[in-house]
Parts: C-alpha cells; structure tokens; sequence
C-alpha cells in the first residue's frame, strides 16, 4: 500500500525485477513528461505526433499530468532509524574512536602527567633511590605518567630529580608528596589494606629510613672505592659536558650532609666505629625483612603496597650495583627470598627496563651522512661554551687575575731619564 502522492502512472508499476528492487528505479519507461502548463502555443503548420513537447497525451486524466511523480522510501526504513537510540555496541565503538554521541558534551582529556627521574644503569630502570622508589609505585599501581628519563637534573622543571608534573601544571619534587598525589588521583597501592598493615608499613618505612638508608649513602657516596669507580663514574659518563665536571662532587657532599642528618647526635665520632655500627644495623634491617618476607611474593600477601616500591628500590641498589667494596651486598646476597624477591619485580614490572642497557645503535662506516657534520658542529659548540664558562668562572671567582704589566726600559733609557730629573732639581 502507498501512503501519498499521486496515484500510480502507466510507467510506475513495479519493477520487471521484482519486489527487491528500489521503488525508485523505473525501468522500461520514457523520458518523463514536461509539465503541461508551460506548453508553448500551437504553431502553424503540420500537426505535433502523439507524444511529443505541448501535445497532451490520450487517456490521462488532467490531475496526473500536473502533479509531479516522486518516490517515497517505504514506511520504517531510513527516516524511522535515525531517531532510534545507538546501542550498547555502536556506543562502545564510538567512544573508542573518540566520538561524541548524541546528548555528550565535547570533553577535553586532561593534560597527562609527566614524570622526570634519573636514567637506568646497572641492569635497573633507574640508578637514583628515589627515583627508583616513584617508578616503582608507578608501576604498581598503574598511574599514567609519560616519563622522562634524563640525566641532566637541570632539565627538570623544578631543578632536582625525581619530579612529577601533573595535570593542573603543578610541579612536586619530593618522593613521598608525588605518591601522595598519585594517591588523591586514584592511584593507591593501599587500598586493600587493613588498618594493622598500615600501620605495619609506617612502622618499616621508619625502620628503613633509620638503619638502611645511612648505608646505603655511605656505600655509593662516602666509600672512596665504591665513589671512584663506580658511583661518580657513572654519572660522570651519563652527565653532558661541563656538568660532568663539577655536579657529581656537588651531589655528593649534598649525601654527606644529608647522613650527618641521619645519623644524629648519639652517633660514634670515629670513623671506624661509626662505619661498624652502621652495618651491623643495616644486617640487622635486611634479617628482618627477609623473615617477615617469608616466602610470600609480596610482604602483604599476593599483591604489591607501597612497602614493597620503597623496599625494592633499597634492595634492588645494592643488589644490582657491581661494588669493588660490598659489605653489606655479600650479606644480603646470602638472604635468597630478598634476592628472588627483587628478581620477580623486575622481571614482572620492568620486563624492558630491568634488562641489560641495550647496545648503542651502530652507524654505517662510510662517507658522512647529511647528519654527520651538524653533530661535529654541536660537539665543537658545545666544547667553546664550556671553555667559556669555565674561563668567565674562574675570572669573576678571582682564581685567575690579569695584570697590566709595565714595559721594560733599556739601561741608557733609565740613566738619560735620572740625569733629566737631576737637571730639573
């Protein structure tokens, strides 16, 4: 049945193909008809045949030859399904690709946060303690941060390494404050736990501060072996020029003063005594850890808390770090759930970045590449400016002075110049 328009013409029956075929297809008719009222008036001469421009056609009714044939789509099919609501699937689809549907608001995503830290280096995504321990909980707790990681702390937005830049443009440089953050953003390891497990972790947190952090600065930063030959060789190689020069002996006083902090007035003044007290403290922590570990994956069961960020990032520096001088590394390498323990870590967390750092990439031996002379042009750029720099420092620091010097004057030049002065007494 056909709802409106005019009523079927000799031409718009159905199609020869059949009912499928779109009712807007006439097949087998003639050029449509012009409209009648604007015929022009009968010329003189032979008479128009039957069918052509201006001659009305037999056997039609007046009403079809003004009215102009059009062609409706059927009932419920196109005008019907876009009102329709999308479904769950085509609304799943749509905000995979980005879509707004109708009755949403155009959103901006808000800017991601950005985290900056020290770089990797013996076989660990990042060789900075603090670092290590904001990567880690990172990691946990699945956070989206784009990392940066650098070895020039003065890229940082806040000059100091680790530092987190979140969303709202706010920078944080303190360890404990960005997990804080992450935690307000809804990022918390903690979640599950019970209120005797937190306080079991302010309890351990406490406890590392106190007895293994002391020990560790003094592993990587007091101890002459350990400094030279690793510590300060590292940073000196990862560091550009000039900083290479001066920012590893500036971080490590900085070390320095934060033990004297640590370490507090009831500590021993004799070096030897003082060193001894502090490692048989830091054995002591690394015994209890290991007997509270068990052989659990993690210290609260089967998932990962902050704890276990914070107590990695200790265990995996000493672990992992090739020492010339390793007290306290021997002892901890005897305790075999701390060492499967950071082993698992690595391996599920930082599959990647827990690995060996891979090779340089080779450049092809030949004729240089279009790349090749800028690089040059860089490296010599950048040795006149630290000449520079290192020239104006030592000028204003006053370690190097210029002196006018007056010119020497030859002997007769001195007398003739004496006999004048007597003759002018």
């Amino acid at each position: 049945m056909r709802l409106g328009g005019p009523p079927r013409g000799p031409c718009s029956g159905p199609s020869p193909a059949g009912p499928g075929r779109s009712p807007d297809r006439v097949q087998g008719c003639e050029k449509p008809q012009s409209r009648p009222g604007r015929a022009r008036p009968a010329s003189p001469g032979p008479a128009a045949p039957s069918g052509a421009r201006g001659s009305p056609q037999p056997g039609r009714p007046a009403s079809a030859r003004r009215a102009r044939p059009r062609t409706l789509p059927p009932f419920g099919t196109r005008l019907w399904s876009r009102r329709r609501p999308p479904s769950p699937e085509a609304r799943g689809r749509a905000e995979a690709r980005g879509e707004v549907l109708p009755g949403q608001r155009a959103r901006k995503m808000a800017a991601p946060m950005e985290l900056f830290c020290w770089s990797g280096g013996w076989g660990l995504p990042s060789v900075d303690l603090d670092s290590l321990a904001v990567l880690t909980y990172a990691r946990f707790t699945g956070a989206p941060l784009k990392v940066h990681k650098i070895t020039n702390p003065w890229q940082s937005p806040s000059g100091t390494l680790p530092a987190l830049r979140t969303s709202h443009g706010e920078v944080i440089s303190v360890p404990h404050k960005i997990i804080t953050h992450l935690r307000k953003e809804k990022y918390n390891a903690d979640y599950d736990l019970s209120a005797r497990q937190g306080a079991d972790t302010l309890a351990f947190m406490s406890l590392l501060e106190e007895k293994l952090l002391p020990v560790l600065i003094h592993t990587f930063w007091v101890d002459t072996k350990n400094y030279v030959e690793v510590t300060r060789k590292w940073y000196a190689e990862a560091m550009p020029f000039p900083l290479n020069f001066f920012l590893p002996g500036r971080m490590q006083r900085q070390f320095m003063e934060r033990l004297q902090l640590l370490g507090g007035k009831h500590r021993p003044e004799n070096e030897e005594e003082l060193e001894k007290e502090l490692y048989q403290e830091a054995r002591e922590c690394l015994t209890l850890l290991s007997q509270r570990l068990g052989s659990q994956k993690f210290f609260f069961g089967d998932a990962p808390a902050s704890l276990d960020a914070f107590v990695f990032s200790y265990l995996a520096l000493l672990l992992q770090a090739k020492l010339p001088s390793g007290k306290l590394q021997a002892h901890l390498r005897g305790l075999q759930n701390l060492c499967a323990y950071c082993t698992h870590i690595l391996s599920l967390y930082f599959p990647w970045d827990g690995a060996e750092v891979p090779p340089p990439r080779q450049t092809p031996v030949g004729p240089e590449t279009e790349e090749e002379p800028y690089r040059r042009r860089n490296q010599i750029l950048s040795v006149l400016a630290g000449l520079a720099a290192m020239a104006g420092y030592a000028l204003l620091s006053g370690i190097v002075s210029i002196q006018r010097a007056t010119p020497a004057r030859a002997p007769g030049a001195r007398s003739l110049s004496m006999a004048e002065e007597d003759e002018e007494e």
